[in-house]
């Protein structure tokens, strides 16, 4: 709605104005009147938006004051860009009426934060109805604003309606955490979107009039015709300019981010997992500054995204929503959210002006019909809108573009903007009415395909970029644990961690030492009080202690850790999969057969044959997808090298016990290189322990390979675990 009216009027509209703000006089401050000259729509708005935040205060707001409310928020909006660009004012004049909007955007943000479905309505791009352009119109002429005559009728057409971002039946669900009412306040509305481009019209050539979704699809089921499917990408630079200090991408990294620094914007990134799809997003994000940046991501990945950002990105801050949001950062430059919880935050997450968004495991969006897709495509659809330019960086990443069928493509298409409904959008059928071809020649389809992968398909394998690649690598992915088994884990670690330091204390004074117990702790006393624990641990498995509390970590990632392998099943074939304690086995197998996924089974308690018919099935039958087995049981002699990933649910007490299970699939014979992907739960023991068993690889590395890795002790892995628990009990 622009405001292309002058501030003041003459004749009978000036006589009304002037009656009006006589009128309210009396309700407003003597100092605050004297700029009503300036600029007389402000009373107007204060009195309304008194009158919304009433209403908002008894409940949820009506249509008529939700009206309102998005009235008021264009018209400030669109006087503090006057008043700011108002040479005739003074610069006291100024900061006293830019004082005055800010007051009537602060009781907006605060009644947004009390009903969230409001938020939308703040946004520049929101649609219009006819009677807010009607209302605009009165309250500007109330003013005393003399408008054009375009703008005093009123026209019942009006832009298309975007379609919203939170469903009717979801509005009551929202919820909006304190850090985002806190940058509300601070900023109450994003800067109005000026370089918008024109919406392209639709392409009229030979395809005007043929379906061609159909004709896609089936481009891709008759294969490639010789042609990968992956686009073509710019070499990578000589010199790596785009890592930050003390890390190294790899080259089909590099060539992949240098194609973002050309400028290409949409990409469906397919590399099979273990090549990185995670960092090439961040350092996309920073090549197309397409900060803020939203993750849309599984529950199990979502730690580790975080992680990534800090690697990769160490210059940047990112948040991760967990549950109704009460930790988050607002203000962070990447917002972390997964997929269960998404539905509660739409409301405030369209209104933040993200200038990317990555879909994680975009295969999770294949359902066009799901909340969840349905959610995902309204917030694309709202960041497109919204981003100067018209051009978001957008990128779904999955190793498994099609799980059941080649229509699985469309919700992925639909995100990146490549298809609009059941129709190609402009920019694709450009593409494809370059090519000459319709449907009914044999040659469209090969031309169509190669169309659609331009558009930004990447595709590598493993065994594409071996040579890039180490022959066997670790990848941590850190879960947290928010559920009530995950508390009464933590809260088990601080009740253990008080026990050892009443143990320290105990000592000291029986020495004699009733200081405050500040400064250094002494480490020979450490060592003793956890090796004390640590044997009345095996001595008594009643009590809690460090050994049953790790079988309840293994417990509660089960579910996590079941959930990554079946997507690393999807995505790349046959994952073996290795647990500790029997029960994270049995939960493990439950998840897999409800995901139709076959199994087979490599226990302590097989009969040898048994063992044996299980292996052959593993390497030989290529419906069975996973080997599920125990860490202890299966961790030697056996040869599972069919596959080439390894999922680590429950950590090994020790290195070699690690390096035996990943060796299981990491040994001569094995053409691609190995990936062992160590499920760890974060803020729990369990992480110290992971870092403990890699300083025990640097024991091997040091003493048999020649490596000069620092080792810092030679004490057991349990027994550090319990010393690092006391000395945080120390510092707490």
């Amino acid at each position: 709605m622009p405001y292309t009216g002058t501030r003041r009027s003459s004749g009978r509209q000036a006589t009304r104005a002037t009656s009006t703000r006589g009128s309210s006089r009396g309700s407003s401050s003597r100092g605050s009147s004297r700029h009503d000259e300036d600029a007389p729509i402000i009373p107007i708005l204060a009195r309304k938006v008194r009158e919304v935040e009433a209403k908002a205060q008894k409940g949820k707001v009506g249509p008529t004051n939700r009206t309102k409310f998005q009235v008021i928020a264009f018209l400030v909006r669109e006087e503090r860009a006057k008043v700011k660009a108002d040479t005739t004012l003074s610069d006291s004049t100024r900061a006293e009426l830019l004082k005055r909007l800010d007051g009537v955007a602060t009781i907006l943000a605060k009644t947004a934060a009390r009903d969230t479905s409001l938020i939308t309505l703040l946004e520049a791009d929101a649609a219009t109805t006819p009677v807010a352009q009607k209302l605009r119109r009165d309250w500007l002429l109330e003013s005393g604003a003399e408008l054009s005559p375009d703008e005093l009728i009123i026209t019942t057409s009006s832009k298309p309606v975007l379609e919203p971002v939170v469903p009717a039946e979801l509005a009551e669900k929202q919820v909006i955490p304190q850090s985002v009412k806190s940058r509300l306040l601070a900023n109450p509305f994003l800067a109005p979107v000026l370089d918008q481009p024109e919406a392209k019209p639709p392409v009229r050539g030979r395809l005007s009039n043929w379906e061609l979704m159909n004709p896609l699809y089936k481009a891709f089921e008759q294969g490639s015709g010789g042609r990968a499917a992956s686009m073509e990408l710019p070499e990578a630079p000589r010199i790596d300019r785009l890592s930050p200090k003390g890390r190294e991408i790899m080259r089909h990294q590099a060539r992949f981010v240098e194609s973002v620094r050309e400028g290409h914007r949409t990409f469906l990134l397919a590399d099979e997992p273990g090549l990185g799809k995670t960092a090439q997003s961040i350092l996309a994000a920073s090549v197309a500054d397409a900060w803020p940046l939203l993750a849309v991501v599984p529950n199990v990945v979502k730690m580790n995204w975080a992680r990534e950002v800090e690697r990769w990105a160490p210059n940047r801050r990112a948040t991760v929503i967990h549950g109704d949001g009460r930790d988050l950062d607002a203000f962070a430059d990447v917002v972390i959210v997964n997929y269960e919880v998404l539905d509660r935050h739409l409301a405030w997450l369209g209104t933040l002006g993200f200038k990317g968004m990555v879909v994680d495991e975009a295969h999770f969006i294949k359902n066009l019909h799901s909340q969840r897709s349905q959610h995902v495509l309204s917030l694309a659809s709202r960041i497109r809108k919204l981003t100067p330019g018209g051009d978001p960086l957008l990128l779904a990443l999955t190793g498994t573009p099609l799980i059941n069928d080649v229509e699985d493509f469309n919700a992925i298409w639909q995100f990146l903007g490549w298809v609009q409904g059941d129709k190609p959008a402009p920019e694709l059928m450009a593409k494809l009415e370059e090519t000459g071809l319709t449907p009914a020649d044999r040659d469209f389809y090969p031309e169509a395909r190669s169309a659609v992968i331009d558009m930004g398909i990447v595709r590598r394998r493993k065994i594409d970029v071996a040579k890039d690649l180490p022959s066997k690598m670790i990848a941590d992915l850190p879960v947290e644990l928010d559920d009530d088994l995950g508390r009464s884990i933590r809260d088990a670690e601080r009740e253990l961690g008080q026990r050892l330091l009443a143990k320290y204390r105990r000592i000291l004074e029986a020495r004699g030492e009733r200081a405050s117990f500040k400064g250094e702790p002494d480490t020979d006393i450490m060592r003793l009080v956890a090796q004390g624990e640590l044997d009345e641990s095996k001595a008594s498995g009643g009590a809690e202690n460090v050994f049953t509390m790790v079988r309840k970590i293994g417990q509660a990632k089960s579910v996590l850790a079941a959930d990554y392998t079946a997507q690393l099943a999807h995505s790349v074939g046959k994952v073996v999969f290795f647990a500790k304690h029997i029960d994270v086995m049995d939960t493990a197998e439950q998840v897999f057969a409800g995901r139709g996924i076959r199994t087979v089974s490599i226990r302590g308690d097989q009969s040898t044959p048994a063992r044996q018919a299980a292996i052959d099935a593993f390497n030989n039958d290529p419906d069975v997808a996973v080997a599920v087995c125990s860490l202890t049981a299966a961790g030697v002699g056996l040869n599972l090298q069919a596959a080439s990933n390894v999922v680590l649910a429950e950590l090994s007490w020790t290195a070699a016990e690690q390096t035996q299970a990943i060796d299981r699939v990491h040994r001569i014979g094995q053409d691609e290189p190995v990936t062992a992907w160590r499920i760890i739960a974060a803020h729990t023991i369990d992480a110290k322990i992971a870092e403990l068993i890699d300083s025990k690889q640097g024991l091997a590395a040091r003493a048999l390979d020649g490596s000069d890795q620092e080792i810092t002790t030679s004490d057991s892995v349990q027994l550090n675990a319990l010393i690092a628990l006391l000395r945080d009990a120390l510092v707490a």
